[in-house]
C-alpha cells in the first residue's frame, strides 16, 4: 500500500469503505404535500478512513513522513491499495487530526524504529 512516496503496511484496513453513498438526496414537501425528491451521483468526496490499531504498524519514521505530508495545505497525492486500486485524494481534516498515532507500547524517548498504530483520514477528489 502506497500514499505518494510513503509505503504503507497492506494489512492497514479500510474501515468505512462501505459506507459511501454515491448518491445524493434530499427530499422536500410542497405546499399541496407533495413530495419532491432530487438525486444527483456524487463524484468525489468519499471518505477513506485506513486504520491498523491492531494488526498494521508502522514505524515513527513512517509516522514522521506522513505528518510532513499533512503539514502541505491542498496537497493532492495518489493513494494505492494492495488490490491496486487508485485514488487521488487530499487528508481529511474535518474530524479532527489526518494522521493519528498512537505507540503500540509507551515508551519515553522512541527512536525511529519504534512501532505505532496508524489511522489516515483522506478524502477522495478530482484527479
Amino acid at each position: 500500500m502506497q500514499l505518494d512516496s510513503v509505503t504503507l503496511p497492506d494489512d492497514l484496513l479500510w474501515i468505512n469503505e462501505y459506507q459511501w453513498q454515491p448518491v445524493e438526496q434530499e427530499t422536500e414537501r410542497t405546499l399541496t404535500g407533495a413530495l419532491l425528491v432530487q438525486e444527483q451521483a456524487k463524484r468525489y468526496g468519499r471518505e477513506i478512513e485506513l486504520s491498523g490499531e491492531q494488526s498494521a504498524w508502522v514505524t515513527r519514521a513512517t509516522i514522521e513522513s506522513l505528518k510532513a505530508l499533512e503539514a502541505e495545505a491542498g496537497k493532492v497525492m495518489t493513494l494505492t491499495l494492495a488490490d491496486d486500486r487508485s485514488f487521488q485524494v487530499i487528508f481529511d481534516r474535518s474530524h479532527g487530526a489526518a494522521v493519528e498515532a498512537q505507540q503500540v507500547l509507551p515508551y519515553a524517548y522512541p527512536d525511529n524504529d519504534y512501532l505505532y498504530s496508524l489511522t489516515l483520514r483522506l478524502l477522495t477528489v478530482a484527479p
